[in-house]
């Protein structure tokens, strides 16, 4: 029993004495699109998202960051006489902050608490017959995010991240008499929902 609470006590603060040293700084961010077309039932869905991110050493293995930028979905259904399509667009805000640990000389975990924000509308257009007829609303979003994950130091400015599942809330405002709030609820440790990416760090 003890050499179990010994072994984790170990992985729990690490492996190494190496850390990330305070007024570190780096940069990373989502850059991504999508689409989809299903011509049995002739569709189209598309995704886009560009949202560059900026991370601060505040103290050895803590840092504190932003991430700013646009994201986008639409969805279309064509039929004989004309089409439906919905779209949604949004600008993005995400203040975090990410705690490490060290595993190795190259080798993190850590987790992330971020505060996501979307400033958006979406719209709603039908055309039948050549006649549009269009609905639009804008909507705020705020929510809680913690997501762990993996950080590897291929050398000292590059680095390859994963972070695997998250637990979060969401709640969503829409600017429509009436209207309440949509809440969602994310959380788990899914591992078909693993994220991969890479990260340039300025090292001191």
């Amino acid at each position: 029993m003890k050499k179990l609470l010994l072994a984790a006590a170990v992985v729990a603060f690490g492996l190494s004495n190496a850390q990330i040293a305070k007024g570190t700084t780096y940069v990373s961010g989502v850059v991504g699109y999508s689409s989809t077309e299903d011509n049995n039932d002739d569709t189209k869905v598309e995704n886009f998202a560009v949202v560059p991110t900026v991370g601060y050493f505040v103290a050895p293995n803590l840092a504190v960051g932003l991430g700013v930028g646009y994201a986008s979905a639409s969805e279309k259904e064509t039929f004989q006489n004309g089409f439906d399509k919905y779209t949604q667009s949004a600008f993005v805000v995400e203040p975090f902050v990410r705690k490490y640990w060290t595993l190795g000389d190259k080798l993190y975990i850590f987790g992330q608490l971020s505060v996501p924000m979307q400033f958006g509308n979406e719209k709603m257009e039908e055309n039948l017959n050549n006649t549009t007829v269009s609905d639009k609303v804008n909507y705020n979003s705020f929510g809680v995010s913690i997501k762990p994950g993996l950080d590897y130091f291929l050398n000292k400015n590059w680095t390859i991240e994963a972070t695997i599942g998250e637990f979060g809330y969401n709640t969503s405002k829409y600017d429509v008499d009436g209207a309440k709030n949509v809440n969602n609820f994310n959380f788990g440790l899914n591992l078909a929902n693993v994220g991969i990416g890479v990260k340039y760090v300025f090292a001191k």
